[in-house]
């Protein structure tokens, strides 16, 4: 491990170097790489110093010891630098897996109702809240590109831009379908009824990353409408883009401007078609987007939020937190660290596979 940290720490200085070179900031998406390289480097080189230190600590104690008036103030010191030692290896154990390379971006997430009609809307509209509290809490920015609403104030499906400090790497295992049980407020009879939504969560491509030829677009505009085909403008300004080589359509209908619609929209058909790449180049990968939204069926929930039990279960750990209100009022941390110290663990003890 030694010898890659000394690597790590040459390579870092390296790329501190690149950056003072004039040329690098003519260049995009070399800037943008070293930038995120140069992110991922400093906690492992950091880490590798403070190891290094505390390595030190613990030689200068033993020296200490065969001095009978140091001994005990040794002893201590030396107890507290192996320790030390011992939590910075683990921790560069840690640091020094396989990262995704996506980990660092925004995210654009997708929310659909699947099953259960009405009731399913209303819980994907609880969702679509649930994540942008959440990302107030992070310091995070939520956008809301495009929703589609129902009379009773659900949601069909909506897509959102979430911008801030590592958005993807805490939000990637919320892709999967989400089940909600309850009696819904229609419910005369009291009866609990299961409905579910799901979500995708897609790290946000720039536009160096895909190159998207104009004549393989078809685009649309047509005139903005609410709930219940209750019109919001009288001009089209409303997008609807279809990439026409994958059948791929992304409509955008929030904006009054036609231009910041049609961007919004390009940024979502961007990440899709990044997505779909990253398929292509790994069709197994768990970050696949046709295994993280499925078909809205039961049988592929990763979590359920049953209210008469005010409890959410984490299907995939086992993990069972009884405080729904708060998680759905954005307090998703403790689910979410679970998920990713349960990813971590599993990480390891594959050696970083």
């Amino acid at each position: 491990m030694l010898e890659r940290l000394k690597e790590l720490a040459l390579r870092r200085e390296n790329l501190e170097a690149q950056l003072t070179d004039p040329a690098v900031y003519g260049d995009g998406r070399k800037l943008a790489a070293i930038q995120r390289e140069l992110k991922e480097l400093t906690p492992v080189v950091e880490a590798a110093g403070s190891l290094e230190a505390a390595e030190r600590r613990r030689a200068e104690a033993e020296a200490l010891l065969r001095d009978p008036e140091l001994k005990a103030l040794a002893q201590e010191e030396l107890s507290a630098a192996k320790a030390e030692a011992e939590a910075l290896r683990e921790e560069l154990k840690r640091l020094l897996l396989p990262r995704d390379p996506n980990d660092g971006r925004n995210v654009i997430l997708e929310l659909r109702a699947g099953v259960g009609g009405e009731e399913a809307a209303l819980f994907a509209g609880e969702l679509l809240r649930m994540y942008t509290m959440y990302a107030q809490r992070r310091g995070w920015r939520a956008e809301v590109l495009s929703a589609n609403e129902t009379e009773l104030g659900g949601v069909k499906e909506a897509v959102v831009l979430m911008e801030g400090e590592d958005v993807f790497s805490r939000l990637k295992f919320e892709s999967g379908v989400h089940q909600v049980k309850r009696v819904p407020e229609t419910e005369s009879s009291g009866r609990i009824q299961t409905s579910t939504a799901t979500v995708a969560v897609l790290p946000e491509a720039e536009e160096v990353d895909v190159a998207v030829d104009p004549g393989d677009l078809q685009i649309d505009t047509y005139r903005s409408s609410g709930a219940g085909g209750q019109h919001v403008n009288k001009t089209e300004s409303a997008i609807r883009i279809t990439h026409l080589p994958t059948g791929m359509v992304v409509t955008c209908q929030d904006e009054r401007s036609q231009y910041k619609n049609r961007d919004k929209a390009m940024r979502v058909l961007r990440s899709r078609l990044y997505q779909r790449e990253r398929e292509s180049r790994d069709a197994a990968a768990a970050s696949e987007r046709k295994s993280q939204v499925g078909g809205g069926w039961r049988s592929e929930k990763v979590r359920t939020y049953r209210f008469l039990q005010s409890q959410v279960v984490e299907h995939r750990i086992g993990l069972t937190v009884y405080r729904l209100d708060a998680v759905l009022n954005g307090d998703l941390d403790e689910i979410i660290d679970a998920l990713v110290t349960a990813d971590t663990a599993e990480r390891l003890k594959g050696g970083g596979a």
